[in-house]
């Protein structure tokens, strides 16, 4: 829109992408501060009061939250190394990630004031205004009578190394205790924390509490299982980071799935998954056994009120799945490590719930009384939680054969490489003009269906009494998320490892598909060098297609 803010405050809305993300828009357009607000459009659900008499967010509640841009790097002053007493640590102004200007969140009465009095022209289309009682002028400066003003950030921050906890227990494995299931979430929290982490701590707590009663009866999981608390999530991802790695080496060789159990809702409508394709069949088996907590379907499954409520768009048979981002504990395990990841939880009616988390999200208004008042009052949306859980685990630290399918792998990965494709051909010029082929990626993915087939049907006749026979077969289904991983990372995002999945690079929260070739395609026709751009979309194109391929030679029979 051509509007220079350099020097300038900003203000930005919360909502639709990662507050970091919006900070660092901020920074790269060369803004001296910017202050963050919940507008009412995107944390106010209409026909509900605001707390303590319904569920929406006070016109004074302030979402707080970290704002660093990590890319998976953990400790900002020890990027790629556990923050131990022996490790270098860099300088605060050297850290990774830091903002380098103020940044600072207000509610909704406070923004109404300044947004009220900005100058400038109007909001360019309905997408920029939100629900306040103002023009939504885009500034810069304020109205004429007032236009001598000026904003003056005070920010008060403490930067300092301070000790952190991770509480770790730990179930031995009778037959493999060599292979590891991990369940973990976090424990720390932005004030009270009612459901962020709460909802998802006491479903730890409550899942490790069931195990130990089994083993108390003579009952051993087949594989170890590790529990762990983590600390400092909302400062970044810290305690989970940095324990990854500490643990990298032995993580890398033995793991063989990450269970998350961050908050159990942040809605009440449906179950919300996001998970690797590995999981889907297990999580839709094991949704088939607990009774659906919802009203309305009290004689079905979980899997049948998911089903109804949101079927997955590509193909309305199935309930939907979710691509895993960011935002909580399972990165490093997943984004760096390659260790096969998954997440479960309650959430909002996607087609008609348009606010964005949940209202009063990261605000000191997330109390356990809007939980049992509001969210969950019979708790019965957690227990479905916590049995899902629960299962996960047991069945991957239990079963002889580990429940992976990597069929689903295969048909995901078309579903990807068409997806990239299309949005390829929007340039279609250029790809002719650039000599830009995606021919090597579909091969790689076909030749991946192919020995995925052909590994499971070799599964079926695997001699189950053989246990060297059945521990190479899952040792190939361990180690097919690991084939995955670049050991180069992502251009610019050397933590961000896996070549299939990563968080989007303009909103950390969400997980993005083949996301060297995106990024290398995203706003092309703006860059200078066209040819320089399409060659990197060719070069990640080709690192796409190799890592495919490389990780279907892992599944063909060893010789």
């Amino acid at each position: 829109m051509g509007i220079n803010c350099t020097g300038k405050i900003v203000i930005a809305r919360y909502g639709k992408i990662f507050r970091g993300n919006k900070v660092k828009n901020a920074v790269l357009a060369g803004a001296i501060g910017i202050i963050l607000y919940s507008d009412p459009a995107d944390y106010y659900a209409p026909g509900v009061d605001p707390y303590p008499d319904g569920w929406n967010l006070p016109d004074r509640g302030v979402q707080r939250g970290n704002v660093l841009n990590l890319n998976g790097a953990g400790d900002p002053l020890t990027p790629g190394y556990p923050a131990k007493e022996y490790i270098y640590r860099y300088k605060v102004n050297e850290g990774v990630g830091i903002p380098k200007i103020p940044v600072h969140p207000i509610g909704y009465h406070d923004a109404e004031v300044l947004l009220y009095a900005m100058g400038g022209p109007a909001a360019p289309d309905s997408t920029w205004k939100g629900a306040l009682n103002v023009s939504y002028n885009i500034g810069p400066g304020f109205v004429r009578n007032i236009s001598t003003r000026k904003v003056r950030m005070h920010v008060h921050t403490n930067n300092k190394v301070a000790r952190i906890y991770n509480v770790i227990g730990i179930i031995r494995g009778a037959v493999e205790p060599d292979r590891y299931i991990i369940l973990g979430g976090h424990r720390d929290s932005w004030v009270f924390g009612g459901i962020d982490p709460s909802t998802g701590a006491a479903v730890l707590q409550e899942v490790a509490r069931s195990f130990g009663k089994m083993k108390t009866e003579g009952w051993r999981p087949k594989r170890t299982i590790i529990f762990a608390s983590w600390d400092a999530e909302e400062f970044g991802l810290l305690g989970s980071t940095e324990w990854a790695e500490e643990n990298a080496r032995v993580l890398q060789e033995r793991a063989v799935a990450y269970i998350n159990t961050d908050s159990s809702i942040e809605g009440n409508y449906t179950l919300r998954v996001d998970c690797t394709p590995l999981l889907y069949k297990l999580i839709y088996n094991l949704t088939k056994e607990i009774s659906s907590p919802d009203e309305g379907y009290e004689n079905k499954s979980l899997y049948d009120s998911w089903l109804e409520k949101d079927p997955a768009p590509e193909n309305n048979s199935y309930p939907r799945i979710n691509k895993l981002g960011s935002g909580s504990d399972f990165e490093a395990y997943f984004q760096r490590l390659g260790i096969a990841s998954g997440r479960v939880r309650y959430t909002k009616n996607r087609k008609t719930d348009k606010f964005s988390n949940y209202p009063v999200y990261h605000t000191v208004y997330e109390t356990f009384e809007l939980v049992e008042r509001f969210y969950d009052p019979t708790f019965k949306k957690q227990l479905a939680i916590a049995k899902l859980r629960g299962k996960l685990v047991y069945e991957l630290a239990d079963s002889q054969v580990i429940p992976f399918d990597c069929r689903d792998y295969g048909e995901a990965l078309k579903g990807y490489s068409d997806r990239i494709y299309k949005l390829a051909k929007k340039h279609e010029e250029q790809l002719k003009t650039y000599r830009v082929s995606f021919d090597p990626l579909f091969s790689a993915v076909g030749n991946f269906s192919e020995a995925a087939a052909e590994f499971h049907r070799r599964l079926e006749h695997v001699d189950r009494k053989d246990p060297v026979a059945v521990r190479i077969m899952n040792d190939q289904l361990m180690f097919i998320e690991r084939a995955f991983i670049d050991p180069l990372g992502l251009p610019g995002r050397k933590f961000y490892r896996h070549v299939i999945f990563a968080p989007s690079s303009h909103n950390k929260y969400a997980g993005e598909s083949f996301p060297g070739i995106y990024d290398a395609m995203f706003d092309i026709e703006s860059k200078t060098d066209l040819h320089g751009a399409w060659e990197e979309v060719k070069r990640q194109i080709s690192i796409a297609a190799f890592t495919v391929q490389a990780a279907s030679e892992t599944l063909k029979e060893v010789a």
